[in-house]
């Protein structure tokens, strides 16, 4: 068993006395492990660290098997590690990846969108915690928890959406909430995709997402905790961005 295909880094944990053990999010193999032969030494420090965009070649006796990887660098992302913030970021994106995604199954739609946050991420743009908010709500919706923000769930309208209910994950207006409006979840709406976002909007976003996370996809997971380094980004967010700073 054998395939070549392109990915990015996820992990990397010592195997025995030489090698390392790294899992990869590929395009074609989603996210898949495999050792590398004397992968802690110096020739491998630079290549295989999280964050990497690399070109594996995965070989196996049979396809259940942990198998082998060769890797080649194309991209190294190491701008990340003169941000500290970026690189918080950078942490919780392959943190989710590793804790939400089965092994071996691929998905294409979010290959892409993590591929352009780990770009933006070594960048250190400014509108990079924007796009990590909207690749939360992808995140969700490839795995089968996406939010219908489209409309109001009780109106039909589309005009003046406020809230989300935790619930349905459908959008609800400010005027249709009512006396409900503080059991209902914040909808700013740089969560539907219009304009920038002030530091208080990305934390009702990141709030509302963080939700449907916990509560819907970590529940399904055996109510296993979200990672830490999630905890640790929005903590960072709330007091580096201005609360009416754009993104």
């Amino acid at each position: 068993m054998d395939w070549r295909d392109e990915g990015t880094i996820l992990s990397l944990r010592p195997h025995g006395e030489t090698s390392a053990i790294i899992e990869v999010f590929t395009a074609a193999h989603g996210r898949h492990a495999g050792v590398v032969r004397g992968g802690v030494s110096r020739k491998f420090a630079a290549t295989l660290q999280p964050g990497s965009r690399v070109a594996v070649a995965w070989r196996a006796r049979l396809e259940d098997h942990l198998g082998a990887f060769s890797v080649e660098p194309l991209q190294s992302r190491a701008g990340v590690l003169a941000d500290r913030l970026a690189l918080m970021g950078l942490n919780a994106v392959t943190s989710l990846l590793l804790f939400a995604l089965p092994e071996r199954a691929p998905h294409p739609p979010l290959f892409r969108a993590s591929e352009a946050l780990f770009d933006a991420l070594a960048e250190r743009g400014a509108g990079w915690p924007l796009a990590y908010l909207r690749w939360e709500l992808g995140l969700l919706e490839e795995l089968g928890y996406g939010l219908d923000l489209s409309r109001c769930a009780v109106t039909g309208g589309r005009e003046d959406l406020a809230y989300v209910s935790p619930k349905t994950g459908r959008a609800v207006s400010r005027d249709a909430a009512g006396d409900w409006a503080e059991r209902l979840l914040p909808l700013p709406a740089c969560l539907m995709g219009q304009g920038g976002a002030s530091g208080e909007e990305l934390a009702q976003g990141l709030a509302t997402t963080g939700f449907f996370l916990e509560h819907r996809l970590a529940r399904d997971l055996g109510g296993r905790a979200l990672p830490e380094a999630r905890a640790r980004l929005v903590e960072a967010m709330g007091r580096a961005i201005p609360a009416g700073g754009g993104q």
